[in-house]
């Protein structure tokens, strides 16, 4: 019972410690940001009236993220559109794929968290980006609900960008559409910063980033080279020489050496009136000392010079 009291306490302990470390990873992708602000769009609706829209509030940690909901009528949308819903007109010929009789515009501004959420490498934001998704109205307390399918089947919904920053000069400022997945699509930029879209999703103006001009590369230097460098480069030269040559001469010397003993050694066991041999590698004093002074065959005696 102990043993299961303690690993059911660290279990307890290890989701605990999990937890916020979850929660916290999980606003970091678009998606989930998508369905914590329909969370809090649709908390707008207190006493909600049909084309009205409703500012919600988001919490602290999003602050600079303005979002909006507006209940429609599906049949109404199709046949009227909404003239103006913040800066996305939408024409009449929208129609709801899977029906249903009311719907609701969640409308994003993400501001500063434009490029937070919506990472674009190689390209700069000059407007927030703007968001438009349908949802199904037909319970407003519902949380994590699936975005509804439309067709447009008219005139695309325009979106007007009213705080656009200056291109670059040189550079073409064009509209950047992610569509439910987060893929990005690229257009031009009509009069009055204006973008067009056949589809939902999150919209934007966008720039080329202007890669920074590289460094001057220094001419390399074609004078003659310094009289002291010359020296220092002879000295170098002649310091490798005098290292390399000890070793050379050294292992020339040991081929020498072991050239002379093994003659000798050769010679010592051809001659027949000598009965030593050579042992362990040398040639023994005692073998030399005998060898000073010997006796030929005819009774002379040969004396060896010292």
């Amino acid at each position: 019972m102990g043993l299961l009291r303690s690993l059911a306490m660290l279990s307890l302990l290890t989701l605990i410690v999990w937890l916020p470390g979850f929660s916290a990873q999980s606003i970091k992708s678009a998606v989930a940001l998508d369905a914590l602000l329909q969370d809090y769009a649709y908390r707008a609706f207190i006493r909600p009236r049909t084309g009205i829209p409703y500012d919600g509030a988001v919490p602290s940690n999003l602050t600079g993220i303005k979002v909006a909901a507006m209940r429609l009528r599906s049949g109404s949308l199709r046949r009227k559109g909404v003239k103006m819903y913040k800066e996305f007109g939408i024409p009449e010929g929208v129609v709801v794929l899977s029906y249903v009789e009311r719907l609701v515009l969640v409308y994003q501004n993400l501001g500063n968290w434009s490029s937070t959420y919506y990472q674009l490498p190689g390209y700069t934001y000059l407007a927030p980006v703007l968001g438009l998704l349908v949802y199904n109205a037909s319970n407003l307390s519902a949380t994590n609900l699936p975005m509804l399918d439309i067709r447009v089947s008219g005139d695309p919904l325009n979106i007007t960008f009213p705080d656009v920053q200056s291109a670059p000069v040189g550079s073409i400022a064009k509209c950047v559409g992610f569509d439910l997945h987060g893929v990005p699509s690229f257009s031009n930029v009509t009069s009055g910063n204006v973008c067009v879209t056949t589809q939902q999703g999150h919209f934007s103006i966008v720039v080329e980033s202007v890669a920074p001009s590289p460094a001057p590369v220094s001419p390399p230097n074609a004078g003659p080279a310094p009289s002291g460098l010359g020296k220092k480069k002879s000295s170098k030269k002649v310091w490798i020489i005098v290292g390399v040559c000890p070793g050379w001469i050294v292992d020339v010397g040991v081929f020498v050496m072991l050239g002379i003993v093994g003659t000798e050694v050769e010679t010592e066991e051809e001659d027949p009136t000598d009965g030593e041999g050579c042992r362990g590698g040398g040639i023994l004093t005692d073998d030399i000392d005998r060898g000073n002074e010997s006796t030929s065959s005819n009774g002379y005696t040969n004396t060896t010079d010292p």
